[in-house]
């Protein structure tokens, strides 16, 4: 008996016998199930690279030099900064385009930061700066010594600098910064200021260099009480160069003694003020033969511009600044003033014999070198209560 014929409508046709259209449908079928199960990836991925993280306060993070997507992943959750696993981490790096973007570095990561927060601090390169602080009027030995106590800056100083050569400042570093590249800052940052003031300097001045400038500035800066007084200190040395008087200013002669290497421990005696050095003032004529500190921006710009005053003389006052004076007698009367006040009198009513001028030649100190001084100089050494005269 014959089988029976199926009808047209229950044969496949043709078409979708085709082996191409078999493969085709498989493939669109795989392309369509590739997309939900991408689009759902994306969707979760994309919030859990967003949710807030698991810190719960902020925190720093050194990543080392030359770190790869996966070593970053793992010490950021080594750290606790992300609970994440690392690929949401290195997919957010492709999603952003930022692989060749991460850079090694000291970061702070804030409270809560989501991966997309952590990478973006890296990409941006937000490393923790510090600072680093030096006070006018320290010494270049003085200088090196707390550079090499800082644990955050790296390496060595291969040699002290020359003195009066380093600005005083703040400066700001990242972790990695060498010593001497902070060495190098500070001496760019001290040429570029003292070209400047030099090039505005006032034209009466008895200076004939920039580098005799630094040296005025050093002296005004050990010897400056008050920062109001920079420029009527500088005044009195610059009328004493001009009518070439000895400067007898004390830290030249201390300087002379230690060279920068610290301070003297005690007030400074007869014998060492007499002491012969090229940095004693009180027996040498004008400035001495370089920087005896490394001055700050106030004393050089006064340096370079002083007051304009004929005053010759400067005394303590007792209260961390001067009184100042235009003649040795004036000056002789301030300093009785200074030596009642320090034996609890009453400065008004000096009459003090000391306080007349002399018939003789004035003495080079207007008052004998004696412990009792009651100013004391940044580097630790008494200050004589008549520096200048």
């Amino acid at each position: 008996m014959p089988l029976p014929s199926r009808s047209p409508a229950t044969r496949p046709s043709r078409r979708a016998r085709n082996p191409l259209v078999i493969v085709g449908n498989a493939i669109f079928t795989l392309l369509l199930l590739v997309l939900i199960v991408g689009g759902g990836v994306t969707v979760v991925g994309k919030s859990r690279f967003e949710a807030p993280g698991p810190l719960a306060e902020d925190k720093v993070v050194n990543i080392p030099p030359r770190s790869g997507m996966m070593e970053i992943a793992d010490l950021l959750k080594q750290e606790g900064v992300i609970d994440e696993h690392r690929l949401i981490f290195v997919g957010g790096v492709f999603a952003l385009k930022a692989r060749s973007e991460l850079k090694a570095g000291e970061y702070v990561f804030t409270k809560h930061a989501s991966v997309r927060d952590v990478l973006q601090t890296i990409v941006d390169g937000k490393v923790v700066q510090h600072a680093f602080t030096i006070p006018e009027g320290l010494t270049s030995e003085q200088i090196v010594a707390r550079l090499l106590e800082d644990d955050i800056l790296s390496g060595n100083v291969k040699d002290v600098p020359r003195e009066g050569s380093l600005l005083p400042d703040s400066y700001h570093f990242n972790r990695g910064f060498t010593r001497e590249q902070m060495i190098q800052r500070m001496r760019q940052a001290q040429d570029r200021l003292v070209r400047e003031a030099w090039e505005r300097h006032n034209p009466d001045l008895p200076l004939k260099t920039p580098e005799q400038l630094v040296i005025l500035a050093s002296i005004v800066e050990k010897e400056t009480g008050k920062p109001e007084e920079r420029t009527r200190v500088a005044a009195v040395f610059a009328n004493r160069l001009k009518q070439k008087m000895k400067l007898q200013t004390d830290p030249t002669v201390i300087y002379g003694l230690v060279y920068g290497k610290g301070s003297l421990g005690h007030p400074l005696t007869k014998s060492e003020l007499a002491q012969p050095t090229p940095y004693n003032t009180y027996l040498i004529d004008g400035l001495p033969p370089g920087p005896i500190a490394n001055p700050g921006r106030a004393s050089i710009e006064a340096a370079a511009n002083p007051a304009r005053t004929k005053e010759l003389y400067f005394v303590a006052d007792g209260t961390g600044g001067h009184v100042f004076s235009e003649t040795y007698d004036q000056h002789l009367k301030n300093v009785a003033r200074l030596r009642v006040m320090e034996h609890g009198g009453d400065p008004g009513a000096s009459t003090a014999p000391d306080a007349q001028a002399p018939s003789s030649p004035p003495p080079m100190r207007a008052a004998p070198a004696n412990p009792t001084r009651g100013k004391r100089s940044a580097s630790g050494a008494a200050k004589s209560t008549g520096s200048t005269q």
